[in-house]
């Protein structure tokens, strides 16, 4: 009784104050500890987020991820079991397109179940070769494999998350100022879900004081003043978002993105290389192979035709924009191309200072072209120089061409002649042209194919009645000289114009062509680009093919 009494005295004695801090101390111990013990099992913010990733049609948990009906998961089959080959044919009748995964860039995440590697529809990554290499023999099958590469996967540590080592995030800078074009650029936490047509760049991954949303809406072609062929394109949405709002990714990506569209104007030879292979080539080139290509109003038998410079852009799959389900992470993106004029790059203005000249030398590596010169007439006497006459059998047709070839024979050059038609083997028509010295032809897309034509050679083009040099000089006059080639031009008078069997000789068509002009373009063209053939005096056009004789020495 004695002791109890005593204890009291002495706790008595302690300061309420002291008391008061020990017990403050041990409340966040033991607050620390529960913490400590049970974090790994709480799940912020999971409506907030689930709200926000049904909003974009990506998963927004394991449960959401397995329910999806996305192409890419419709009849996949258990994909974490049994990776698919690659190699498979892309190009199969109504358009099917067939996953293509890598077997060494599939990750498997432990804790989500999910595949951190590309499960998605994907163009160009057939495995084909060029004809030139299977006639020589190489049948190797290591050797032979399709080259398509795929950057490494970021594994993210948990499902959504970027990488911790992204860049910090820069507004986007989106150029509308372009005559031709509309171009958006990012930089940082870039995140691109093709299906819905959005592209965002994260601006924080902090809660609080979000920056407010910015967005911009583009059409990425090229043809931007072309109002009716514009509203064709499909149209991309570009927005900055704060961390919570954005989607989540599903894909992560080492490598920068270069999304734009292949629509509009799409096969004619011309536009295709105008309007998307040369300012793909001046937006994409800079990345040295480096890069995802993200294709919209995508058309299979486009892809396939130019698959060789498509793989010579990107080592990487090809992504079919409009169809693609997953929410892909990069830490640089591009959405259109930027494109300076018809058939010309402004080294000026293009990155590493590009130009037509480095264009066709990139060309010749896409489709191993051997030659980069033209015959040197001085010193192999004893050799013709090949001269390719591009034939047109619709409009503007040359009526007389044996009589043209006739006569070139006799003047010493060995002819040929082609015609460049919609499914024309491109590897094959390049190598063919790439193998002459001089090419002809009258006013038309057929002409285009003087990308292939060796440095310095001589590029002849006939215009057809109607004040129409404008035209000719801007799509290949100019165009030519900008590639080092040595540009020759014929127009041809009344006589030489079948136009003199359709219309009497004091008609504004002969008389004043500038009024028929005035009318606009659907006219002009009717009259000077459909209704019209030529038929060349060759004693008048004999001195121009004896003039390219001459630029060969």
């Amino acid at each position: 009784m004695g002791n109890e009494k005593e204890l009291g005295r002495n706790v008595g004695r302690i300061e309420p104050r002291s008391l008061s801090l020990g017990l403050l101390v041990g409340f966040f111990l033991a607050l620390f500890t529960y913490i400590s013990m049970f974090d790994r099992y709480v799940t912020p913010l999971l409506t907030v987020e689930s709200r926000v990733a049904s909003a974009y049609g990506v998963p927004s948990s394991l449960m959401v991820e397995h329910k999806m009906n996305s192409p890419q998961l419709e009849g996949a089959g258990p994909r974490n079991a049994e990776e698919e080959k690659p190699g498979s044919d892309l190009f199969k009748k109504n358009d099917a397109i067939k996953v293509q995964p890598n077997s060494s860039s599939i990750i498997h995440d432990a804790s989500s179940g999910r595949l951190d590697a590309s499960s998605t529809p994907q163009l160009g990554n057939e495995n084909i070769r060029e004809d030139r290499h299977e006639k020589d023999g190489d049948k190797n099958s290591s050797t032979s494999r399709d080259s398509t590469q795929k950057e490494d996967i970021i594994n993210p540590k948990q499902l959504g998350e970027r990488s911790a080592d992204v860049k910090p995030q820069r507004k986007p800078i989106c150029d509308f100022s372009g005559r031709r074009s509309d171009v958006c650029k990012m930089e940082g936490d870039v995140r691109i879900h093709g299906k819905s047509s959005s592209v965002v760049l994260v601006t924080s991954n902090q809660m609080r004081n979000p920056e407010p949303n910015e967005s911009w809406r583009l059409r990425p072609y090229t043809r931007k003043s072309h109002k009716i062929v514009m509203k064709k394109i499909r149209e991309v949405s570009v927005k900055m978002s704060n961390s919570i709002d954005a989607p989540r990714c599903t894909l992560n990506h080492s490598i920068p993105a270069v999304v734009f569209a292949v629509g509009g104007y799409t096969g004619n030879i011309y536009h295709d290389y105008t309007d998307a292979l040369v300012p793909l080539f001046i937006t994409s080139r800079q990345f040295n192979g480096g890069v995802q290509l993200l294709i919209t109003n995508t058309q299979l038998w486009w892809v396939h035709k130019y698959r060789h410079v498509l793989k010579s852009l990107s080592r990487y799959e090809i992504i079919d924009f409009d169809n693609d389900d997953q929410v892909r992470c990069y830490p640089h993106a591009i959405v259109g191309l930027e494109s300076h004029e018809d058939m010309a790059i402004d080294p000026s203005r293009a990155p590493n200072g590009y130009s037509m000249v480095d264009f066709t030398k990139f060309l010749r590596g896409a489709y191993s072209l051997d030659r980069d010169s033209p015959i040197k007439m001085g010193e192999h006497p004893e050799k013709k120089p090949r001269l390719v006459i591009i034939d047109r059998h619709r409009t503007r047709r040359l009526t007389n061409t044996e009589e043209i070839v006739k006569m070139a024979e006799e003047l010493g050059y060995e002819v040929l002649r082609a015609e460049a038609k919609f499914g024309t083997e491109v590897a094959e028509f390049a190598r063919l042209i790439n193998s002459c010295d001089v090419m002809m032809g009258v006013h038309g897309a057929g002409l285009t194919n003087l990308v292939f034509l060796p440095t310095n050679a001589v590029i002849i083009q006939v215009v057809p009645w109607g004040r129409l040099e404008g035209i000719a000089k801007c799509d290949f006059g100019d165009p030519a000289r900008n590639m080092k080639l040595q540009y020759l031009e014929y127009s041809i008078g009344e006589e030489e114009s079948t136009l003199i069997d359709l219309y009497p000789r004091d008609h504004p068509v002969f008389k004043d062509p500038m009024s028929v002009h005035r009318q606009g373009w659907t006219a002009m063209g009717k009259v000077y680009l459909v209704e019209q053939n030529v038929k060349l005096d060759l004693p008048r056009f004999r001195p121009v093919l004896l003039k390219a004789l001459e630029l060969l020495h």
